[in-house]
């Protein structure tokens, strides 16, 4: 069982003006405030899956999915990132489904036991088509609104339905915050040390990164590589690791992720029926449903500042932790502190 108590004595402090003392405590935080970051100590991990797994057609998907928690709770949507999969979950799941939350955990496409239900269907990966995949799931699970939580993939994923469709989203837990993609802006180079953490999106670019990533030995190695450079404090197992690597055998995991990264550099067109959402995205909208940002410490991929960075993207309620000690995969290497993010996000809604 996880508490908002336990949340603050292992998530460092947002900026100035947030509190975890209680939930009637202002959660207006503002960049480059005080931060003190107290020691993470992950949880000891109890779950090894899920006890339900399930399918269901949405769009053009044959979607599988866990689900836990009572039908009829609050639903909470969960997505993974790359190169991982609904198991960055396992441990959180459970304590949301305690707490009355109906968790679902999508496989994206690409992934998993998700399928594209034609063998014709362009393998698109552009953001908004991965964003309208979750929205589309919503539907067929009679969903009308949601917390949406995620980090990698998954924030941004889940920033786009905040961004275009509040109005399904109930809250937002974003880890690194605002990840919508602006190709434009993605043409300017970064400092090399982040151009370096970003490798195999450049190796990805190449017809020897396609077939790199073709080939199951080197798509097993890349990924536990990525895993271990992104999290260098997190010690998982073998089962661990290869629990999620199954994932990556879906006849479809090379073109998505291919697809994926090409796009984002300008390298890959997207589907011309999406030009529209692309181009509104790429404005950079604000979002403004309640939202929890999560940053962790040893994170390749955080940005410097404290969240300072991307807070003036979030015009609702918001809070902004730093999970020190923890890398990239932050439900999995903390899920005590994954779930209770979700659990005040979902409380900012009554500040």
């Amino acid at each position: 069982m996880f508490s908002r108590r336990s949340f603050g004595k292992i998530a460092g402090a947002g900026a100035a003006g947030t509190s975890l003392s209680g939930w009637g405590t202002s959660a207006a935080a503002e960049p480059g405030g005080p931060q003190s970051p107290t020691p993470l100590r992950p949880t000891e991990q109890g779950h090894t899956s899920f006890a339900s797994l399930r399918q269901i057609k949405a769009g053009v998907l044959d979607v599988g999915y866990a689900e836990a928690g009572p039908a009829h709770g609050p639903a909470v949507v969960l997505l993974h990132g790359w190169p991982y999969d609904i198991h960055s979950y396992v441990d959180v799941a459970p304590l949301l489904a305690a707490k009355g939350y109906r968790v679902i955990v999508p496989y994206l496409r690409g992934h998993g036991s998700t399928r594209f239900l034609s063998g014709t269907t362009f393998r698109n990966a552009q953001q908004s088509v991965i964003a309208l995949d979750v929205v589309t799931l919503m539907d067929a699970l009679g969903i009308e609104k949601a917390v949406l939580a995620g980090y990698d993939w998954g924030s941004r994923t889940a920033d786009i339905i905040a961004a275009l469709w509040p109005g399904r989203c109930r809250a937002l837990v974003s880890v690194t915050g605002y990840l919508i993609t602006n190709r434009e802006a993605n043409k300017k180079p970064s400092p090399p040390k982040a151009e370096w953490a970003w490798w195999y999106q450049y190796y990805f670019s190449t017809e020897r990164g396609r077939l790199g990533l073709e080939n199951p030995q080197y798509r097993h190695d890349l990924a536990k590589l990525v895993w271990k450079f992104n999290s260098p404090t997190w010690n998982f197992d073998d089962a661990t690791f290869d629990r999620t690597a199954g994932a990556f055998g879906n006849p479809d995991y090379v073109d998505i992720v291919i697809h994926n990264y090409r796009w984002r550099l300008g390298l890959a067109a997207g589907d011309p029926r999406y030009d529209a959402l692309e181009q509104r995205l790429a404005q950079g909208p604000a979002i403004g449903v309640p939202t929890v940002t999560l940053d962790g410490e040893l994170d390749p991929f955080t940005p410097v500042g404290n969240g300072a960075t991307y807070r003036d993207k979030f015009s609702g309620p918001y809070a902004h932790r730093t999970l020190k000690g923890i890398g990239h995969n932050v439900p999995q290497e903390a899920p005590e502190a994954f779930a209770d993010a979700v659990v005040e996000a979902d409380a900012l809604r009554h500040h």
